[in-house]
């Protein structure tokens, strides 16, 4: 049985979002039901401030997952912070990178989930917009890529999916939800494109080893009542 490692958000209290006054270590249950619903073993990866750690965490399991979350820091793209940018958690940023790092080292396999799809591009040298109004102007888009208040167990809009892609059982033409105000930029040298929204905006990558994968929409949120995006888990993890 595939064991996966999920590396854990974290929600660092405040007093207008208290949990005890302590900070949580967490990950979506969504994931986790998801996961287990195609025969994967899960754990949860907390984030360590001690890197070093890292090779022999990762050499627990068998593939990791990245889940969504803060925005990603502009100082690992080399970036000063833009006044749209979000909330961020740079710990959590150095962490996921170098573990992204290590799976690449010990040969094994990634999902990236909407900010992971994002930070995978980072790790491996790309560029992200800080802001979908930085990428086309807000008075001309003519695609809303954050979908709220609408939750994300309903879709929102269509992408184009690469049919000699790993993402190939995808429909060319598919229909996903959108939780996102920042996206990829400059894509990294190892990564390809295999999924396009119709502005653009990229919307999933697969590395040139086909073993890292990552997509801007969130399939957790669809898993139990779309099969494709079950389907996603599958190939995950039972494929690849």
């Amino acid at each position: 049985m595939t064991t996966i490692g999920i590396l854990g958000s974290q929600f660092l209290s405040t007093p207008e979002l208290p949990f005890h006054q302590f900070p949580v270590t967490y990950t979506r249950t969504a994931f986790i039901d998801a996961l287990q619903s195609v025969g994967a073993n899960v754990i949860m990866i907390p984030i360590d401030r001690d890197l070093d750690k890292l090779p022999d965490i990762i050499k627990l399991v068998d593939k990791v997952l990245l889940t969504g979350g803060e925005d990603v820091a502009p100082l690992f793209y080399g970036q000063d912070p833009h006044p749209l940018l979000s909330t961020i958690n740079p710990e959590r940023d150095r962490f996921e990178i170098t573990a992204i790092h290590e799976v690449i080292k010990q040969e094994k396999a990634l999902l990236g989930v909407c900010r992971g799809h994002q930070l995978l591009n980072v790790a491996l040298g790309g560029t992200l917009h800080q802001d979908v109004s930085l990428y086309h102007n807000p008075e001309t888009a003519t695609l809303k890529h954050l979908q709220a208040p609408t939750k994300s167990q309903f879709t929102s809009h269509f992408i184009e999916v690469d049919p000699t892609s790993s993402l190939n059982f995808l429909p060319e033409t598919y229909h996903v939800n959108s939780y996102h105000h920042q996206m990829i930029d400059r894509l990294a040298d190892d990564l390809t494109t295999i999924a396009k929204a119709s502005d653009g905006v990229i919307e999933a990558v697969e590395s040139k080893a086909k073993r890292l994968l990552g997509v801007q929409w969130h399939p957790e949120g669809t898993w139990g009542t779309i099969p494709n995006e079950r389907a996603i888990f599958d190939f995950f993890v039972n494929s690849l």
